[in-house]
Formats: C-alpha cells, sequence, structure tokens
C-alpha cells in the first residue's frame, strides 16, 4: 500500500534584520506554532517540519540547496510574515528544485481594533510582505500554489492538505517506474508518446519487456504460494460455483494466482510501481491477467490497458495523491452511452481491469470467456461503484507538449443488474452534459483510457499540471464549448510563443 505519511514540507519564513532580535523572535514563534499546527493535523498527509526564519539572501540560497538534495523533502511552504525584500530571494529560488507554495496569511485572525498599534504593525506585515514575494515570484515565472487566507481556517488547511499531496504524487512520479508487458495496441494512436519526452517531463522511466521475461517470473511461483492466495481470495469475495474448491473451471483460478504472484515478484523486483500489458500479446501466458491486474491496482500501483503507458503512470500518480482517503482510483474507459433524453450517462468500465477501490457492496469473483486475446477465460473482480462526486482525467502526448484533461462527472447509482455483463462497472453523468463533455473531450484529443477518480479534486490534478508544466483543460458545469475552441487555439498560440 502507498504511504505518504514520512515525506517531508518544510515551512519556511520569510524576514529581513531590519526589524531586530525582538522582532525576529516573534516571527520565529509564530512560524514554529503554525508549522507544528498543521504537521498535528490530521488532515495534513505528511510530516510540516519547521525551518528557521530566513533574513538575508545567503540563507535562503542555502536552504533551497538543501531542500533539493533532501529526498524526504517533497515541497516548501513559504510564508511572509514580515516584509522581505523579494530580491533576496531570487538566487535561491532559481536553484530551487522543488515545487512550493506561497501562504498569503498573518498570524493573527481579527485586526485588534483597540490594542493595534506601531509595534503590532511593525510585527504583522503579511499583506504587503506577500504581496512583495508574488510579484518576484510572478516575475520569474515560477510555477506555483497560491493559498490566501488565515491559516486556522478550514478551507486554508484542506489547500495545504490537498497540494501536500500533490507534491507527493510529483516526488513519487520522479523515482516511477513503468513496466510494459509486450508493446502497444497495434494501430491506436492514443496510447504511443515520447518515453523521452515523458521522462524529462513527469520524471517517470518507461521500460519494455517481452512477455517471456514476465512468463519466467509466473512459472517459479511456488504451490504453497498459490494457495495462500486462493485462500485469500475465497476470504475476500464471494466465489462464483465455477471456481469453487469443487468446481469445474478451479484450474483457471490456480492459474490466474500464479499471475497475480508472477507479476508482483516482477514489479517487486524491478521497482516498478506501474505497469501495462495487451491482449495482443500473451505468449507463454494462459489467460489475460484479470483479477490480477485489479488487485495491483489496489495494492497501488498503476495500471494502463493495451500499452498505455501514460495512464498507467497517471493511475500511480492519483494513487498517490488519493493515499488514506476514501474511496479510489481505477484505470478507466467510457465504454457505451446512455443517449435516453431524460437521463443522458456513460457506462465506464473494460474488459477487465477495473481496481477495486472504488467498488461500493459486494465484490465477486467470476470466470466467463473474452471473446478477444485467444486465451483461455480470464478470471475478474466484478462489482459497481458507488454514487457520488468524482472526475476522469487523461494525459496525451500533443506532440510539442503533453496535455491534461479532465473532465468532472457525478457517479449514479446502478438500478439495472446487467446479469449479461460480468465486468466491474461505473455509471456517471458528465459536466455540463453529455454532449458538451464529450465534444470539448474530442475537441481536446483526450484519450479513450482515464483516471477515474472518486477522490481527487481537479483543483488538485490542476496543481499537479502546474508543477510539471502541462497544458491543462477542465471539462466541467460551466464549459461552453465555444469558450473551450478558443482555449484551445489560444493555448496552440502560447506554446508556440514558447517555442515547443
Amino acid at each position: 500500500m502507498i504511504d505518504i505519511s514520512n515525506d517531508e514540507v518544510w515551512f519556511v519564513t520569510g524576514s529581513q534584520h531590519l526589524y531586530g532580535p525582538e522582532t525576529l523572535a516573534q516571527v520565529a514563534e509564530h512560524s514554529l506554532e503554525i508549522a507544528n499546527y498543521y504537521n498535528a493535523n490530521k488532515r495534513v498527509p505528511v510530516r510540516v517540519i519547521f525551518k528557521p526564519v530566513v533574513k538575508m539572501a545567503t540563507e535562503i540560497s542555502a536552504l533551497c540547496k538543501e531542500a533539493n538534495h533532501v529526498d524526504t523533502c517533497v515541497g516548501l511552504v513559504l510564508w511572509m510574515h514580515t516584509f522581505s525584500p523579494a530580491k533576496m530571494w531570487i538566487t535561491g529560488l532559481q536553484a530551487l528544485q522543488k515545487p512550493f507554495l506561497h501562504l498569503h496569511t498573518q498570524y493573527n485572525r481579527d485586526i485588534p481594533w483597540n490594542a493595534i498599534d506601531m509595534d503590532f504593525m511593525n510585527l504583522n506585515q503579511s499583506a504587503h510582505g506577500g504581496r512583495e514575494f508574488g510579484f518576484l515570484a510572478s516575475r520569474m515565472r515560477l510555477n506555483r500554489k497560491v493559498v490566501v487566507g488565515h491559516w486556522q481556517n478550514e478551507t486554508v488547511i484542506q489547500q495545504v492538505a490537498d497540494w501536500c499531496r500533490v507534491v507527493s504524487a510529483v516526488a513519487d512520479s520522479k523515482k516511477m517506474k513503468v513496466a510494459r508487458f509486450g508493446d502497444n495496441m497495434r494501430q491506436v494512436a492514443v496510447t504511443e508518446g515520447n518515453k523521452v519526452s515523458a521522462q524529462m517531463k513527469f520524471g517517470y522511466e518507461v521500460n519494455g519487456y517481452g512477455v517471456g521475461d514476465l512468463v519466467k517470473f509466473i512459472d517459479e511461483v511456488s504451490a504453497v504460494e498459490i494457495n495462500a492466495l486462493m485462500q485469500e481470495y475465497e476470504d475476500s469475495y464471494t466465489m462464483a460455483a465455477k471456481i469453487k474448491a469443487d468446481g469445474s473451471m478451479r484450474n483457471s483460478l490456480m492459474d490466474a494466482a500464479r499471475i497475480e504472484l508472477g507479476m508482483r515478484a516482477f514489479l517487486e523486483e524491478g521497482g516498478y510501481t506501474a505497469f501495462t500489458d495487451t491482449f495482443e500479446d500473451l505468449h507463454g501466458m494462459k489467460q489475460l491477467p484479470g483479477i490480477a491486474t485489479q488487485r495491483l491496482m489496489a495494492s497501488g500501483y498503476g495500471f494502463g490497458g493495451e500499452g498505455d503507458w501514460k495512464t498507467a503512470a497517471l493511475v500511480r500518480t492519483m494513487k498517490v495523491m488519493g493515499a488514506g482517503l476514501e474511496g479510489g482510483n481505477s484505470f478507466m474507459e467510457d465504454y457505451t452511452y446512455h443517449f435516453n433524453p431524460a437521463n443522458t450517462s456513460v457506462l465506464g468500465s473494460h474488459m477487465l481491469e477495473i481496481c477495486p477501490s472504488i467498488a461500493k457492496g459486494d465484490v465477486s469473483c467470476e470466470i466467463h470467456p473474452l471473446g478477444i486475446g485467444g486465451k483461455e477465460d480470464p478470471v475478474r473482480l466484478v462489482f459497481n461503484a458507488g454514487a457520488g462526486n468524482a472526475l476522469n482525467a487523461s494525459v496525451v502526448d500533443m506532440g510539442n507538449r503533453f496535455r491534461m484533461l479532465v473532465n468532472k462527472v457525478e457517479a449514479i447509482e446502478i438500478e439495472e443488474n446487467m446479469p449479461n455483463l460480468p465486468v466491474a462497472r461505473v455509471l456517471w453523468e458528465a459536466k455540463p452534459d453529455l454532449q458538451t463533455a464529450a465534444a470539448a473531450w474530442i475537441y481536446g484529443g483526450g484519450a479513450h483510457h482515464t483516471c477515474y477518480s472518486q477522490n481527487i479534486s481537479a483543483e488538485s490534478l490542476e496543481d499537479f499540471a502546474e508543477i510539471m508544466d502541462l497544458e491543462f483543460l477542465l471539462i466541467d458545469e460551466k464549459t461552453d464549448l465555444y469558450r473551450f475552441k478558443q482555449e484551445l487555439r489560444w493555448n496552440d498560440a502560447a506554446y508556440g510563443l514558447k517555442g515547443i
């Protein structure tokens, strides 16, 4: 499972020597209190580490260089308690390689009307100190997150906590390895892309393996391991009669367990946290990995079908962001539409590989023919996902840049049984409506594969795109196709001016 609790965000406060030792001592005291408050807050998923107040360019530069070389540091929260002349931040920010959040807050929530004096004013200068710093960051064209409000405000706390999740995911992306079992599905365009450009942009590396490399690990799995995993299946899911202990297809469940154990061993040995496969390349395997892929995703691995390494990496990234939160993240595909004018909706699913982290209610373990791939019937987990706010996200390679598209959706309860569709599924209404959302997605070049999320906000994905310097397109309740197409044209012009 994913654990980001040992990641660190450093809380750094800017000031200057002009105020004298007494004021600076108060600045440090207030900064420590805020850092400790966030560190103790259960919503903040990482460790928030207080750093001494920085008062001159040499201190700022040294701290930024230190942050670059401390692996556990995933980002910085910067606060200007007093006025902190921003020219002294230039060298440090030029060197900084970690993302930062500008917290535009002040120690006091309210103005002390009866007690306010010049001593108070000299100490509490965040209002214009933060604007000085903001100008410099904008002048340097630095991507950053700006959060405004009192540090104890619930919305501010949530924004800080969500950003901490984002920067943990950024750090994970920088060290991610994606294994491709086999190549891309033949003749498919959107799942292709430039892996060198992706590594330069996202940090992750994508490596290809022949299926025989995986089969070697599958063949080495012991009977003891298989029996233990099959017992775990029995304890966790409602088992179909065919694959119970006395079932006619029990051996197929054993094969599925062997595949899961072999895949897990391969990924663990290679340090991989995401993977792809394709039903067109299964030589040496008895069945397409179904339950194996689903359970690997549930334990934190990213996955993309048909060789889709960009989606595999995105699923992993979003799982890191959502670690410990209620709800889940899964590889997904818009499978078919319900065009009834009374309730237009999308049925999302895939052949086999939907993560049970998004399941509501019972999960059954079943075996059925696949009708594609030419292999034995695969074992899979079948379930419905529940209702609630959600989104679909996609990353595509536009040639001169990577683009992230996000569509907000509202998942709805599945009231029909669909007895002849033995796959995991979710039903949603796209925002602002199916016609607009689908057209905008197509105009934007979004992939047919996505990561479906029940616990990540569009704002968090925008923050990720900001840090990674990705183009970001949001399709939500405010989307108007005319404006959306204008945004696409403006973005093409802007990236053309950037020379990329």
